[in-house]
């Protein structure tokens, strides 16, 4: 199917969003990406128009110390009928990035933070995820077949309060501290982009397999929608596809390369989106070369950003020359706003109201071959 091909279903049909992502999606024929805007290339879309950030809130040495370059330097887009998106072009300095994706695969998936390895396994089997994987990983690639490791079957991770995939609700129950250096990195992110007030309150983190996508949805959850949704990409390129208010609207393709940063906010806030596929790495050079910068001089005490050792990137560097973490971060209540509460035959509760977040619940046959969270990601069974 040729790129013409690809428009013509954005343009035509009763489910555009839904043909446009089985075709991202298939793997024979591989799909023709010529028409996937590459924000990290020069771009001549018609689509695509620069973004002025507001630098006065944040201090170069405050946003370097969470391992991003100067805001005047970030390269910030928008999308003509998408208004308030942002796509802001890997901002993070040489070496930063190492960092947060070893805090997203050795320390988030730790206890008391949960994962979908929870779902089928006891706390005690799912605690130390990393410890327990990696001398099977060293392992890899001496010949010898080795089983999955716990970090391979890793599907996703929430922080803070804690998304409940069967009821899809926040409960003031069901929390953990949200992580200080993650928090601290999208308050700076938020405040540029025009929210100062932004509170990260909740943080789902999704990992994604060479094979893996994520079904079209909507993050309609939190309630409160007045502040963004924060979205970070560490390691292989994805297609994300970004829709309209609508199920059937036609979306918009782009790249999420490593380092990328989106911002939904305002009446793109509550879009439909998805992930069809990961892009496959070239065999000559599977991690992306932003991956293999090391920190330049020496981390101060105060600096969030922090040396990887050798060892943990070198377990890091092998995931991801085949994998994506992607992290998406909200705040959940407005200031001052308290969970409503359900009387229920067992007594109070108190939960978020949003019971509607939408997904792929099957796979292109109709069946339902994997499970899904309900934000439409595919996770084993």
């Amino acid at each position: 199917m040729t790129a013409k091909m690809a428009a013509s279903i954005v343009e035509h049909g009763e489910d555009a969003f839904r043909k446009l992502f089985k075709f991202y999606k298939r793997r024979s024929p591989p799909p023709d990406f010529s028409e996937v805007i590459n924000f990290s290339k020069p771009l001549n879309s018609d689509k695509v128009f620069a973004c002025e950030l507001n630098s006065s809130p944040i201090s170069d040495e405050e946003v370097s110390k969470a391992g991003l370059q100067p805001v005047k330097d970030w390269r910030a887009f928008g999308l003509h009928g998408y208004p308030g998106f942002i796509f802001i072009s890997n901002p993070f300095l040489p070496g930063s990035q190492q960092y947060w994706t070893k805090q997203c695969l050795k320390n988030y998936p730790q206890k008391p933070n949960v994962c979908n390895l929870d779902m089928h396994m006891s706390t005690a089997e799912t605690e130390n995820i990393w410890e327990k994987s990696i001398d099977a990983i060293q392992r890899k690639g001496s010949g010898k077949r080795e089983p999955k490791t716990l970090l391979e079957k890793l599907r996703w991770v929430t922080l803070g309060y804690h998304y409940d995939w069967n009821s899809k609700t926040y409960s003031p129950d069901h929390y953990t501290p949200f992580p200080s250096e993650l928090h601290s990195l999208s308050h700076k992110v938020a405040a540029v982009c025009g929210f100062p007030g932004f509170n990260a309150e909740a943080g789902i983190l999704n990992y994604y397999r060479s094979d893996s996508s994520l079904g079209i949805h909507v993050d309609e959850s939190e309630l409160d929608h007045t502040q963004p949704l924060l979205s970070f990409s560490f390691g292989q390129t994805a297609v994300y596809l970004l829709g309209g208010a609508k199920r059937e609207d036609p979306p918009t393709a782009m790249f999420m390369q490593s380092g990328d940063i989106m911002v939904m906010s305002g009446p793109s806030r509550l879009l439909y989106h998805a992930v069809p596929c990961i892009v496959p790495a070239p065999a000559e050079n599977m991690l992306p070369a932003c991956l293999n910068e090391r920190l330049k001089g020496e981390a101060q005490n105060d600096d969030i950003i922090q040396s990887v050792s050798e060892d943990d990137w070198k377990v890091c560097s092998w995931y991801l020359q085949t994998s994506r973490v992607n992290v998406t971060v909200r705040q959940v209540l407005a200031s001052g706003q308290t969970f409503p509460r359900i009387e229920s035959l067992c007594g109070t509760e108190y939960t978020s109201k949003d019971n509607s977040q939408k997904s792929e619940e099957e796979d292109e046959t109709g069946t339902n071959k994997k499970r899904k969270t309900e934000s439409g990601y595919e996770r084993d069974s």
